[in-house]
Order: C-alpha cells, then sequence, then structure tokens
C-alpha cells in the first residue's frame, strides 16, 4: 500500500508525489493496474480553482471535506467523470485530481480498451484526461467516498517508483479561468515525455523533490 503520511499532506505537495503510484481499479473482469503520470492540486478554501472554495461544503462536495485517502468524483458537462484523492485532514478540504494514466501491461490496456470502447491511435487517446481514464477504468460516482488505503475495496493505490526519480515537470492547471489569480499557479504536475500525459505545456518548468 501507499505510505499512509502522503495522505496527509496538502494537495499541491502530494500532487506530485502521486506521479509514478500505482492506482489499481477491480472489476467483474480482474484488478486493472496503471501509473499515475498527470496530477493536479486543488489546495483547500482559499483556491479559487477548488470546489470547496470558500470553505463551499455541499452534497457534490462534501467527500472534499473527509480525511485523507478518501476518493472524490464528479461529473463534467453532464457526461464526464473525474477522479480525485482527497488529501489533509478532515474538514480542510484538499484533492488532487488524476489526469493520466498508463497501464501497467499489455493486459490493462486491452481491457481498458474495451471498457472505452476504442481502437486508440495513440496513447493519450486511452486515458490521457480525467474523463478518458475514468471511462477506461469504469469509475463514476459509485466510487464518490470510497478509501484509496484499503486494499481489496473497488479502488485503491500501490507504492510504484519513488517520485524523486521521475523527471517531473511543472505547468499551470487547464481549463480553470474562473480561478483568476489562481488559474496561474503551476499546480498540474506531469512525468516529462510520458506519452499518456493529456497536455505537455511549452512553458513547464522541472521540479525537483527530495
Amino acid at each position: 500500500m501507499l505510505q499512509p503520511g502522503l495522505y496527509a499532506l496538502a494537495a499541491v505537495e502530494a500532487a506530485p508525489r502521486l506521479l509514478g503510484q500505482h492506482l489499481v481499479r477491480r472489476t467483474e473482469d480482474g484488478d486493472i493496474r496503471c501509473r499515475i503520470v498527470e496530477t493536479e492540486g486543488y489546495g483547500g478554501a482559499e483556491d479559487k480553482g477548488s470546489h470547496a472554495y470558500g470553505g463551499r461544503r455541499t452534497a457534490r462536495t462534501e467527500a472534499m471535506f473527509s480525511a485523507g485517502g478518501a476518493a472524490y468524483v464528479y461529473l463534467i458537462y453532464g457526461m464526464y467523470h473525474c477522479l480525485n484523492v482527497v488529501t489533509a485532514a478532515e474538514d480542510e478540504p484538499h484533492a488532487v485530481l488524476i489526469r493520466a494514466v498508463e497501464p501497467l501491461t499489455a493486459r490493462d490496456a486491452e481491457l481498458m480498451a474495451a471498457y472505452r470502447g476504442i481502437a486508440a491511435r495513440k496513447p493519450s487517446d486511452l486515458s490521457g484526461g480525467p474523463g478518458k481514464l475514468c471511462r477506461a477504468l469504469r469509475i463514476d460516482k459509485s466510487l464518490n467516498m470510497a478509501r484509496f488505503d484499503l486494499h481489496g475495496g473497488p479502488i485503491w493505490l500501490e507504492q510504484g517508483e519513488a517520485p524523486a526519480s521521475l523527471d517531473i515537470v511543472q505547468a499551470p492547471r487547464i481549463n480553470i479561468p474562473y480561478a483568476e489569480e489562481y488559474a496561474l499557479k503551476p499546480w498540474r504536475f506531469y512525468i516529462r515525455g510520458n506519452p499518456y500525459v493529456s497536455v505537455s505545456s511549452t512553458d513547464a518548468q522541472p521540479l525537483i523533490l527530495t
């Protein structure tokens, strides 16, 4: 399992450290394992890009106020689900959006493609983007509030590569112009050169983790 201390971190600290970790989805066809390659941090009530900005606590955002380790799943545009890892302490609404994952084996990739119902022309077509990866892993709102720190449930996280060993870059988050000055915060993190990343930014800057 993933080190529990990671779930206690603020979202912008946890987001780059989730890169390289393994996301496991249990399905009726067997477990699918993926490597997390792109994330975005949403840093609590002060972050104008967050659903919980200003402490907004609703039926939709309630999961964000859970203790770190919970799943926050929501729907956008009425059709695409997005998967988040809740971090920080209870009542501190921090969340990390999982933006892209890479299947670990050919079998994982085949199963994900079958669930997506597509023949991906390039890797990012399969699971490069929050909506794409949720379809590929059959993630919907039934997984809201599931725990990533409980092995053997419908979804969990396992220890993967050490983030400090990866070539990580950071860039502004995507599609949040309403966040005003927070729209430019470099809180999107991804593994440079990974073909499953949704968008590679020309203004991305290296991030060194210790």
